[in-house]
């Protein structure tokens, strides 16, 4: 029995994360959930369309889950900013809404969906008495070489290697300025897949690309190593399940005792792109058959080689369950959503 309750908004909660969240809630018997979300794939946000949004895969997000309204995340933020209980109060807020694409290069246009945003709804949380739980990322930490540990008062010497890390960055410090991150929450995602992230296009995981791959070609293409440390294919990431992802962000609502700050949370495990796609192949009963092609030269200077999170201050918080094995959520992945083609809750 989970010990949330009361009112739930999950910002983003029509996407990937947000309503791999929504399935988690509902299933600790939860429904009453305000989803706001970009449903609109022609709609502008401050003069530019957010991403190139499929809009019907994200309603097919929502179709199986439980929640009691659905809002566009514009006419929430307008509509809180004048009537701070236009939408009811609320016990706790997943702000998961987010451009986040790593290759989004409108400054502009980062600075008010993800640093901007961010800030006008955790001063209206703060204010209503809520638990504030937002997404911050692993795309902060940028190559990776002034550490990768989630203590606030190390954020200066981080450099993001793209804007959307810089935007998410920035709020982070802010917040700690503020003194926010004593009362709210950041958890700092590293690679999440899993089933829900159809809609994402150039964003999705490997698995889903590779998955596509080896329908239409047979093979998966992975790219070269453009450092000689690493070989081709042992460029090494943290990938976590959603379904631990979301498992995690939900400790830090039904743990009100813990502290707000900073939270890496990933598998704490390095696993090459090799063991990632060898696996993918082994979920299907296939051979595994992989070329390398050229990295694009935009993305050479912005690749992260090697992430792997630190948990410990999240397992310091008392989040005990074990990590998926990355071979077992692969195969989960892949047999029971990829394959038949089903989303969460279905």
């Amino acid at each position: 029995m989970s010990t949330l309750r009361g009112r739930i908004l999950v910002t983003g909660g029509a996407g990937f994360i947000g309503s791999a969240l929504v399935w988690a809630l509902n299933r600790r018997g939860l429904t009453d959930i305000v989803v706001a979300d970009l449903m609109d794939g022609t709609k502008q946000w401050h003069g530019q369309v957010p991403l190139s949004l499929n809009a019907e895969e994200k309603r097919k997000n929502l179709r199986s889950l439980q929640f009691a309204d659905l809002v566009e995340a514009d006419v929430f933020r307008t509509r809180v900013q004048s009537d701070a209980n236009a939408f009811g109060r609320f016990s706790t807020v997943f702000h998961l809404g987010a451009n986040s694409s790593t290759t989004e290069t409108n400054a502009e246009f980062l600075r008010d969906i993800n640093f901007e945003y961010t800030r006008q709804l955790a001063q209206w949380t703060l204010r209503q008495g809520a638990r504030f739980i937002y997404a911050s990322s692993a795309a902060t930490y940028g190559d990776g070489s002034a550490g990768m540990d989630d203590q606030n008062e190390h954020l200066e010497r981080l450099h993001p290697l793209n804007l959307y890390g810089q935007s998410k960055h920035d709020f982070d410090i802010y917040a700690r300025d503020q003194g926010w991150l004593r009362q709210i929450v950041g958890v700092k995602y590293f690679n999440v897949f899993g089933p829900n992230e159809d809609h994402k296009g150039d964003m999705r995981s490997l698995v889903h690309k590779a998955y596509q791959q080896i329908l239409t070609t047979g093979q998966v293409q992975l790219f070269k190593s453009h450092k000689p440390e690493f070989k081709d294919g042992e460029q090494q990431r943290d990938f976590l399940y959603v379904k631990d992802a979301v498992e995690m962000t939900l400790h830090f609502a039904e743990k009100a005792a813990v502290a707000g700050g900073l939270y890496n949370l990933g598998s704490g495990e390095a696993n090459t792109w090799l063991t990632l796609t060898r696996a993918i192949f082994a979920a299907l009963g296939l051979e595994s058959k992989i070329v390398f092609v050229n990295m694009p030269e935009v993305l050479r200077g912005k690749y992260q080689y090697f992430t792997q999170a630190d948990v410990s201050k999240l397992r310091a918080t008392g989040y005990a369950r074990p990590m998926t094995p990355l071979s077992e959520a692969v195969r989960d992945y892949v047999q029971s959503y990829l394959v038949p083609g089903k989303k969460l809750g279905e």
